[in-house]
């Protein structure tokens, strides 16, 4: 019996998204869980977070690198980005310089204290990456790794059937911008 205080019913139970099946809702939730906890240890332990951490992977695989690579290589928002390498200039883990290939491009270059964080922080991450996969045998684990480079390499195709889904879907259902009404004449 429905009353006026109790929640709808649910119209189509057919219509919802079932999470035991849905991937990338369990992504999420392993990505969200494993990125959250790192940054609480690395926080806790270093004084630094995971965007700290993974700007630091990148600098210690390049040596250099600009806001926009490392926008592009882990998509973190390039303005998240550029407040994270303030921050790491400020404590000594990287210093700004003029990319030499393009004169008017700014890169992070790893300083040796940047390096030295990077090495202390490196055996944690590698740690809860043992824990991690310790559910798994070597040849799934190596399986899974294939995969998500699969999925991720997948990404773009993704957005794009996204925006061809929307675009046939809603296009009549989408209003035109309003104009602007005409000024009022004395």
């Amino acid at each position: 019996m429905k009353t006026s205080k109790s929640l709808p019913a649910v119209s189509d139970p057919l219509k919802q998204i079932d999470l035991d099946h849905y991937v990338p809702a369990y992504l999420t939730w392993t990505a969200n869980k494993l990125s959250r906890g790192a940054s609480q240890h690395y926080l806790k332990i270093f004084g630094v977070g995971i965007e700290t951490w993974r700007c630091l992977v990148l600098l210690a695989i390049e040596g250099s690198i600009s806001a926009q690579q490392v926008s592009r290589v882990i998509g973190m928002d390039k303005a998240s980005v550029s407040r994270c390498f303030k921050s790491m200039q400020e404590s000594g883990f990287i210093r700004i310089a003029l990319d030499p290939r393009d004169g008017r491009a700014r890169i992070a270059v790893l300083t040796t204290k940047g390096r030295a964080m990077h090495d202390q922080i490196r055996e944690v991450a590698l740690e809860r990456e043992r824990a991690f996969l310790e559910v798994l045998s070597a040849d799934e684990a190596e399986t899974l790794l294939v995969l998500l480079r699969r999925l991720h390499e997948n990404l773009p195709a993704v957005e794009t059937a996204t925006q061809r889904f929307v675009e046939q879907k809603y296009a009549k259902t989408r209003k035109p911008p309003r104009k602007p009404a005409p000024p009022e004449s004395d």
